[in-house]
């Protein structure tokens, strides 16, 4: 009996020792986020509520023989939600720094627009769902899971600069009811270099797609162009942004929801370090003319106003205190929004 013991420890300890050894590295990290908002609509009763933010993230890299690592990550969600990302493709990383992103890739334009400051609070203000005018700088990037991204070391053909090229395919299946996008191809480039005392980056980057729905093409493929600039000086950051575009609207056949928006965004916003206090101030104006029929152009503008301001502060190690606002003035087909309005948060996150 004591011999089986011993043999029996020896097997389970040198199986061990080969899981180890032949296992990836794995590490995790991620964030708890909670606070109250505080809405107060323009044509509504003022609410409040609890905002949750949870995330975990595994990552997962090894590195083979030849130096090349391979790496992948998943996120846990919550088991009563439907969040988290869980179809997350491969990405090969060489020796000269280059990667190439395998499988749900991304758009190689939306991987280089800049950051733009705003508010670093969690409160939103809605507006209603027919308001089509973008939002973001990336707003006219998107892309299918079945295409590969390719990001340049840095340093590429000059110093300072890091570029990516995108492409992907369709699935093989043909369009229905809701808008399938084909495919698309993009380009984008982010350029670094210093300023007399600041240090100042250039983000640019261009796409397009195709798609269609029922047989029926858009009137302007998806698709467009975005560039921006921000500069660092010290604790001071100062960043501006503009994006043009056609963006499609994923939708079955409930015309109320539109389907493709011809529109342009802006935005501009400032951050200021002192200690362990962070300022945000941030500006979005974005338009757009939206139609409510696949292949005819939208004559009508939505547009979309956004002021927010916020103070974090460094409570402790991964703690962190948030006081933010955010005020939005919208219109959708030319008339005032009754749904937008004013919100405040305030909140705490602690992450590892």
């Amino acid at each position: 009996m004591k011999k089986e013991l011993l043999m029996g420890t020896a097997l389970v300890s040198t199986l061990g020792a080969a899981s180890v050894a032949q296992a990836v590295e794995a590490t995790m990290s991620g964030n708890h986020q909670t606070g109250l908002e505080f809405d107060s609509p323009t044509g509504g009763t003022d609410t409040r509520a609890q905002i949750n933010d949870n995330n975990f993230t595994v990552s997962l890299s090894e590195t083979t023989d030849g130096g090349m690592t391979i790496s992948s990550s998943f996120m846990l969600m919550n088991e009563n939600g439907a969040s988290g990302d869980t179809d997350a493709g491969f990405t090969l990383e060489f020796t000269d720094g280059s990667k190439l992103d395998v499988l749900n890739a991304g758009n190689a334009s939306g991987s280089h627009d800049i950051s733009v400051p705003a508010s670093a609070g969690s409160e939103g203000v809605t507006v209603t769902t027919t308001n089509k005018a973008p939002t973001g700088l990336d707003f006219a990037t998107a892309s299918t899971v079945y295409g590969v991204e390719y990001h340049t070391a840095d340093d590429f053909m000059a110093d300072g600069l890091k570029m990516s090229f995108s492409f992907s395919s369709d699935d093989g299946s043909n369009n229905g009811a809701t808008y399938t996008r084909d495919g698309h191809y993009a380009i984008g480039g982010t350029y670094v270099t210093d300023l007399g005392d600041s240090a100042v980056t250039i983000g640019a980057g261009f796409s397009q797609s195709e798609g269609g729905k029922t047989g029926t093409a858009a009137n302007s493929d998806e698709g467009g162009m975005h560039i921006g600039l921000s500069a660092v000086t010290g604790d001071l950051t100062v960043a501006v942004g503009y994006a043009d575009g056609d963006d499609i609207v994923s939708q079955a056949t409930t015309e109320s929801l539109n389907t493709e928006v011809d529109g342009e965004v802006v935005k501009v916003g400032v951050k200021y370090v002192s200690g362990d206090l962070t300022f945000n101030v941030g500006a979005t104006s974005g338009e757009g003319q939206d139609s409510h029929t696949l292949g005819t152009a939208g004559t009508t503008e939505d547009s979309y106003e956004k002021t927010s301001a916020s103070v974090s502060y460094a409570v402790a190690s991964g703690v962190t205190a948030y006081l933010g606002y955010t005020d939005v003035d919208s219109s959708d087909e030319g008339v005032n929004d009754t749904t937008d309005g004013s919100a405040w948060y305030i909140g705490a996150n602690m992450s590892f």
